[in-house]
């Protein structure tokens, strides 16, 4: 297996941007999308990619115009290895204490105390990372314009996603893929619990949505609040 970070990003509003992240396995590949917050006090990373990318990832933070040492905390939506990768490295690179922010029912999975779901040890071994702060449904961040966290679980059982109120972005992280700026639903073959995905999906219909970013997929913009309803209604 082989990985390559090609680096470009785009800024989604004033303070967030989609980074882009392709990752080469032989002839496949995989594309994932971190996103950037920042204010003039603040930098927020949600999701770090794959081990060994961080390099790529820096490079981006500062295609966005942020200094890498004005970043203060990561988010993670979950535990899974193509998010929580990145991590280790960014905490030994920074010159000072960046804080690590997830649900507290993945912190143990996170942390390594317990096994990822899906990680598979033929791969190597699981990253992890230290937990400092935890999050809850309906959570308020006063930072980067406000960030409100959604309790989605489904794909995991810890599972967030993040609603920036300032450009009325939500981050789903894995909660929901995305093909070509349409949304699909949960990836069937990586969400061990469908039924709760779905019920999960459902709560996005609550918010007034502009942009949606999704981790696989990208960037959605096209009457997106009507497609979450459309979505909720087919699986209610």
């Amino acid at each position: 297996m082989s990985e390559e970070g090609l680096y470009t990003m785009k800024q989604v509003a004033q303070g967030i941007a989609m980074l882009d992240q392709i990752v080469q396995f032989g002839e496949h590949q995989m594309e994932l999308h971190p996103t950037l917050l920042w204010d003039d006090d603040h930098a927020i990373l949600v999701d770090t990619g794959m081990p060994g990318l961080f390099p790529s990832l820096r490079k981006e933070i500062q295609q966005a115009g942020v200094l890498f040492n004005h970043l203060s905390k990561v988010i993670l939506t979950h535990q899974d290895v193509d998010h929580i990768g990145g991590v280790s490295e960014l905490l030994a690179a920074s010159e000072h204490p960046v804080e690590v922010v997830a649900h507290p029912v993945d912190k143990p999975y996170i942390e390594g105390e317990k096994p990822l779901i899906k990680h598979d040890p033929s791969r190597g071994p699981a990253p992890s990372s230290k937990v400092d702060v935890t999050v809850e449904d309906g959570d308020v961040l006063p930072y980067c314009g406000g960030i409100t966290v959604i309790f989605t679980p489904g794909h995991t059982p810890g599972h967030i996603s993040l609603y920036h109120q300032a450009s009325k972005t939500l981050i789903t992280g894995d909660a929901i893929i995305s093909n070509q700026g349409q949304l699909i639903g949960p990836n069937e073959n990586f969400t061990p619990d469908l039924d709760l995905a779905w019920k999960s999906i459902s709560k996005f219909t609550n918010y007034d949505i502009e942009t949606v970013i999704c981790y696989h997929g990208g960037l959605c913009t096209d009457n997106v609040n009507e497609q979450f309803r459309k979505l909720a209604e087919a699986h209610a």
